[in-house]
C-alpha cells in the first residue's frame, strides 16, 4: 500500500465526473490509504503541485483530470522517485484508454495501489522561449484549429459532442494551408499533422497502430489531402477505427519532428491549444512509471515491471486489503 498518495485534481476537467473522483478516494481511504488532495487553480498549476508532492515524499502522485492535467503533473515529477497514477475525469481520457485502465471506481482504486507499473515516455514540444510536455499527441492543422476555437463552456456541457459541433462549424472556415514538416531531417508538405506517442486519438479511437508510448519515438501521421471533404471523411472514419486506412494518409516513425510553416498557425497538445508554429517535437529526457493493476487491459507490448524492492513493503500483493 502506498505510504503517501497525493491527488492533483483539476476541478474544471472533473466537474462532470466529481462523483467518480470521490468514489475512488472514498474507497482508497476506507482501506487505509493516506490521501492528500491538491486542487489546481489555473493552467500550469498541476506542475507546481506535482513538484510540491515530490518534495513532500509522495510515493504515488495521481493526476485527476484530463490528458492535459496528466501532462502538467508529469512535468512536475521530473527527477522524482514517485510513480504516476491516473483518475481519468477529462473529456476524452485518451491515455487511460491507451493503457486499458478500468473505468469502475473500485477497480480503479485497486489499480492505484498496485505494485505493478509500466513506462510512460512523454514527448516535449518547444519553441525558442517555451516548452511543454505532452503524454499523447500533438496536432497541427484542422484538428488544432477546431481545438483553438472551441468554447470551454460548451465543452464542459457537451463533452466530446462539443468537438463534433465545432468541427462542423469550422469546415467552411478553415483554409487548409500547406504545412512544412521535417521528419528526422526529411522534408514533407501536408495539410495536417498528428505526432502521436500513443495509438489512440480523441478517446478509444485507433489512429496509429504502431505507436508505443512505453518507448522513445513517435508515430507521425501526415494528412496529404486538404479540404473540407477530406477532413469530414477522416472524422467519419475515426469512430470506426478506420483512420489508418484513410486515403492520402502517410504514416512514419520518427524521433524528431519540426513543423515550421505557416507561422502562427495554432498547435494543440493533448487536446489543449498550447502555442503557434513554428515548433519542434522530441522525446522528454526521461520517462515516468505509470501505476497500473490487474484490472487494466494492458497490451502485450507494454511490459509490466514490479515496484522497486525498496518500495515493495508499502504493497500488499498489489491488492486492496479487506473485502
Amino acid at each position: 500500500m502506498p505510504k503517501v498518495m497525493f491527488v492533483i485534481h483539476n476541478p474544471t476537467a472533473g466537474r462532470r465526473n466529481a462523483g467518480k473522483l470521490w468514489a475512488v478516494l472514498d474507497c482508497l481511504m476506507d482501506h487505509g490509504v493516506s490521501v492528500r488532495v491538491l486542487e489546481t487553480r489555473s493552467g500550469g498549476h498541476a506542475t507546481e503541485l506535482a513538484r510540491y508532492a515530490s518534495r513532500s515524499g509522495a510515493d504515488v502522485i495521481v493526476a485527476a483530470g484530463g490528458d492535459g492535467t496528466i501532462a502538467e503533473t508529469v512535468a512536475g515529477m521530473t527527477g522524482s522517485a514517485a510513480r504516476l497514477g491516473i483518475i481519468p475525469l477529462g473529456t476524452a481520457n485518451v491515455l487511460a484508454h491507451e493503457f486499458g485502465l478500468p473505468s469502475d471506481s473500485k477497480a480503479l482504486a485497486v489499480a492505484l495501489t498496485s505494485a505493478e507499473s509500466v513506462t510512460l515516455w512523454p514527448g516535449l514540444i518547444q519553441r525558442a522561449d517555451w516548452m511543454r510536455l505532452f503524454v499523447q499527441m500533438v496536432g497541427v492543422g484542422f484538428d488544432a484549429h477546431v481545438v483553438d476555437h472551441i468554447d470551454p463552456g460548451v465543452k464542459r456541457c457537451l463533452g466530446r459532442g462539443a468537438y463534433v459541433l465545432q468541427t462542423l462549424r469550422e469546415l467552411s472556415r478553415y483554409s487548409f494551408p500547406s504545412l512544412r514538416v521535417s521528419v528526422d531531417g526529411t522534408d514533407y508538405h501536408a495539410a495536417g499533422v498528428i505526432v502521436s506517442k500513443g495509438r489512440f486519438y480523441g478517446g478509444p479511437y485507433l489512429v496509429a497502430p504502431d505507436a508505443l508510448p512505453v518507448e522513445p519515438g513517435f508515430s507521425v501521421l501526415l494528412f496529404e489531402n486538404g479540404g473540407a471533404f477530406s477532413a469530414l471523411r477522416a472524422g467519419l472514419l475515426l469512430p470506426f477505427g478506420k483512420m489508418p486506412h484513410l486515403s492520402g494518409l502517410r504514416s512514419l516513425r520518427a524521433s524528431c519532428v519540426e513543423i515550421t510553416a505557416p507561422e502562427d498557425l495554432p498547435v494543440q497538445a493533448d487536446g489543449d491549444s498550447v502555442e503557434t508554429l513554428p515548433v519542434s517535437i522530441r522525446d522528454a529526457p526521461e520517462p515516468v512509471r505509470l501505476v497500473v493493476g490487474a484490472g487494466s487491459d494492458i497490451p502485450a507490448a507494454f511490459t509490466l515491471s514490479p515496484l522497486p524492492a525498496e518500495h515493495a513493503r508499502y504493497q500488499e500483493n498489489g491488492k486492496m486489503p479487506g473485502p
